[in-house]
């Protein structure tokens, strides 16, 4: 039976120049969570290498060639720390077909679900489109022990579609691993603008669902390996919001650590009573959504 109050971990880090360097962090954060009463751990996007989306490489393919050991690897990190675990793996489908797949292991090691990143960027740095194919098995919220869990991945977060159709599935939570950043060349009102309208748009889908919004992101610089750019520095500040849009927890853009919180899962309920946006949907009016412009 699920507990009325749920504690999670946001494993925020940098990468440590190894898939094996950084692991061995993850899994000294994964047990720091553990021993702190985490029930529920979440990782950042593609948390076990360098993101490697700055460039167009097709020598990074290789990286997904160990899928399915990293699927077991990280299943029995689950199994040892008792933990539901939320992860995002580079995923080889078959030669030539790959995606950004977030796999969830159960506390006794089994997967509980995936999901395969939607939304696929393609800008300066990020070029994902080149390694990534969109997601086929849709908005599918993941059962688990603790919770309904509506799991996506970092540019699927500024679309209130998916944010959406997840609650209307039956979310209790929102989760999105991401791996976002600053270019150091920016003016600094720039980064600001950026860092707060990542925040805000995420924020907005808590209020507008009535569900909790949880975001973990990278830290650290990562130079551009093929020397064309300078490289992106992430900005960290993973957080949590509420059901109402209170913050719960917000990180800062460089610690390195596991941070723990409390989320009352009680709360949707009492806040969807007062706020009842779901009631008051006009269902019959939004076919135009299905459409990508209207001219």
């Amino acid at each position: 039976m699920k507990n009325d109050s749920l504690k999670i971990a946001l494993i925020q880090q940098k990468f440590y120049g190894t898939k094996e360097a950084t692991n061995a962090k993850t899994c000294e954060l994964i047990a720091n969570a553990k021993q702190g009463g985490a029930e529920l751990v979440v990782l950042q996007e593609l948390h076990q290498t360098q993101y490697f989306c700055q460039s167009e490489d097709t020598q990074f393919f290789d990286l997904a060639n160990e899928w399915e050991s990293d699927v077991a690897f990280w299943s029995d990190v689950a199994k040892q720390n008792g933990v539901v675990l939320v992860t995002s793996l580079f995923e080889k489908r078959t030669a030539g077909l790959y995606h950004n797949t977030a796999f969830v292991f159960e506390k006794d090691g089994s997967i509980a679900g995936k999901y395969r990143k939607m939304h696929i960027p393609d800008d300066p740095l990020f070029y994902e489109k080149f390694y990534f194919t969109p997601g086929d098995i849709g908005f599918e919220p993941i059962n688990t022990s603790v919770g309904r869990l509506g799991v996506l991945v970092c540019w699927d977060q500024w679309y209130p579609e998916a944010a959406r159709l997840m609650a209307l599935k039956g979310a209790e939570i929102l989760i999105y691993p991401t791996a976002i950043g600053w270019f150091d060349g920016d003016r600094d009102d720039e980064k600001s603008r950026q860092l707060e309208a990542w925040v805000a748009v995420q924020r907005g889908h808590a209020v507008a669902n009535g569900l909790p919004v949880v975001a973990v992101n990278r830290v650290g610089f990562e130079p551009d390996s093929s020397g064309v750019a300078d490289g992106i520095r992430f900005w960290g500040n993973s957080f949590i919001f509420g059901a109402q849009g209170e913050q719960i927890l917000r990180t800062d853009s460089e610690s390195e650590k596991c941070f723990l919180a409390q989320i009352d899962m009680k709360r949707s309920e009492e806040v969807r009573r007062i706020w009842p946006f779901l009631r008051d949907r006009r269902i019959e009016a939004y076919a135009g959504l299905t459409k990508r412009f209207i001219d």
